[in-house]
Order: C-alpha cells, then structure tokens, then sequence
C-alpha cells in the first residue's frame, strides 16, 4: 500500500463524527483507535491501577473492572472526570470551527492521491502540516517541544486522554496505528482504518500475541514508524494507567528506538483541563462538540528523548522507562493544578 495513503488516512478516521454507539464488551473504553498489549501478570497491575486513581481527584476509584485481564478500561467517566466549557454564547464559534474542519478533511481526503505522488520527506511535512491545522480549526492551539527521528523504525509510545491525540502524534511522525480489531466493523471510520494500514490486534486472543508482535517488529525493521497508546484506553489526564508491556517486545527484537510523547491539555492561562478528554460512556460527537465549544485551549506535545536500541534489557524495563517519560510520575495533566485535598 502507498505510504503516504496509509499515513494521510490513519490521521482522517479518527475525524469521523459518527460511529457505533458503545455497550458491548469489546468497546468497553473509548480508546478507539488504539489497543493495547497485555503483559505477562495483568492481575498486580489492575489492582495497583484502582490504588493510583483512587488517590487522584476527577477520577471514580470504584470504576468498572475491565470485562477482561486483556481488555484494559479506565474508571474515568464523562460525569466525574470531564469538565463542560460550553455555553449558549459558544454555539456560533462551534458550528463555525465544524465547518471548517470538515471542509478540511473534505481537501485532505481528496488531496490523497497527489500527497501520494510526493517524495517521503514532503510526503510527511504536508501530512504533519494538515494534521496541526486540524487540530488548529477546532480551536486548539499545539505547542510542541522535542522532535522525532525523521526516517527509520521507530516506535512512538504516548498518554492517552482524546481522539486529539491522533492528529497531534501524526503531526510529529506520520506512522501506522495500532487498532483493536472491533473498528473493522465500523461504518465509514472501519473502511477508513483498514485502508490505511492500520495494525490490528484481536485483543480477546492472547494466542494471537505472538503473531502480531511479530507483525508490528516486522513493519519496524521496514523503516515505518508505529503509533501506539500503551494504556490500552483513555483517561481523562488527571488520572492515568500504566503502559502494557507485550508491544515493546517488537521494538527489542526489531532493534529500533522508542519515542515516548507526553500529552497535556491547559488552559491558555496555564489551568490544566479535563475539557478535551474521551472517556467512559462519552459519544465522539459529545468530545468534539465540547473542544469546539471550549475557548483558549492548548495542546502540549513533548516529545521525550528516544530510548536507543539496548538502553533497556527487557520489555517491562523498557515500557517503565518510557511510562514515566510519557507520564512524568503518572499525571500528564495535573502539573500544578490538581492536588489532592488535605
């Protein structure tokens, strides 16, 4: 498949205002596009996740269990965790920011067969070039520190918290998506997902671990980069989870870098906000509507420093090592502005 299709592509299916509605156990937790690798003793790591958010203001310590050991969920919720930023007043300011953004995924999408024309590197800085003005059209503004690799393997790790996080991490290095195999099934965005490209895990399936992980190393040794979202699902940035550890394997046997990316969303005063998150039970038309609403937002990319080939022994030294780059101890999105009551 055309490179620049697969990449151009991967950032427009999460664009898509309109999908399924959630209720059965494969879309427990709105991580749409992403999936997450299990880890040899999944049962510590559920219990330490509840610890963690039981300790953090804006999350339910009492949250859903996953439905299983390999299908993480976080306890966050829209009701608890998710600030509402709209009024009657932003109405105008919204519908006009979802005309422009559907006007330019409307140019992207047919602009697809000449971005497929173009040389890699301007192949990549026109996708990079779209995929911020996306984010700059439904009122966000992006502010990144750090740059990834240009060419080569590389595997970028990140936090999880918005359907934002797609078009911002493609803005840093366009690359292929690890997606849950359920998006197959859906209208529009399932056709779109599969024709970019995506790798797509069945995380019901422990037995196909192997096999993908072989996958996701051989799309490495290539020279593509893979996107993927450790966490298994979205938390509302107050709270987090901790990074699966199955899909750092492909990075050590592939040999290449990972490129953990830490995701913070504020206030243009510098308040944190929960307003951009997609969690729980939240539709994607809700999240859009509320970033759309919102005014002054800023979405901080910082792209950490990659962690070489060999600076780790094993997958769960790696993912720990990246976790906290990603993460800064845990809590992306509470750096000054949340602390727990006395």
């Amino acid at each position: 498949m055309n490179a620049s299709r697969v990449n151009v592509t991967s950032a427009l299916r999460l664009a898509v205002l309109v999908r399924p509605r959630r209720g059965a156990a494969a879309l427990a937790s709105p991580g749409a596009g992403t999936a997450a690798f299990p880890g040899r003793r999944p049962a510590p790591r559920a219990v330490r996740t509840r610890t963690q958010v039981a300790d953090r203001p804006g999350a339910t310590p009492s949250g859903a269990a996953p439905a299983s050991a390999w299908l993480p969920s976080a306890p966050c919720t829209p009701g608890a965790c998710v600030e509402s930023m709209g009024s009657l007043a932003a109405v105008p300011r919204a519908v006009l920011r979802l005309t422009v953004v559907v006007a330019v995924l409307l140019v992207g999408i047919v602009l697809i067969p000449v971005v497929g024309r173009l040389a890699g590197m301007r192949r990549d800085r026109a996708i990079r070039l779209w995929c911020r003005t996306i984010v700059r059209v439904v009122g966000v503004r992006v502010q990144t520190t750090g740059a990834a690799p240009p060419t080569g393997g590389l595997l970028l790790v990140a936090n999880h918290i918005s359907w934002l996080d797609i078009p911002l991490l493609a803005a840093v290095r366009p690359g292929r998506m690890l997606a849950k195999a359920e998006i197959r099934q859906w209208p529009v965005a399932g056709a779109l997902t599969a024709s970019s490209g995506a790798l797509f895990i069945e995380r019901d399936r422990l037995r196909a671990l192997p096999t993908t992980v072989a996958r996701i190393a051989d799309t490495l040794r290539d020279g593509a980069a893979v996107v993927v979202f450790p966490e298994g699902s979205t938390w509302c940035g107050r709270a987090q989870g901790q990074f699966r550890r199955a899909v750092f394997q492909a990075a050590l046997d592939a040999a290449v870098p990972v490129q953990p990316i830490r995701l913070h969303y504020r206030l243009d005063g510098g308040e944190a906000t929960t307003a951009p998150a997609f969690v729980g039970s939240d539709s994607l038309l809700a999240s859009v509507w509320r970033v759309v609403s919102a005014r002054r937002l800023v979405a901080e990319v910082r792209v950490q420093p990659v962690l070489a080939p060999g600076s780790a022994p094993d997958r769960r030294t790696l993912a720990r090592a990246a976790e906290t780059a990603a993460t800064h101890r845990s809590c992306a999105n509470s750096e000054g502005a949340h602390r727990p009551a006395s």
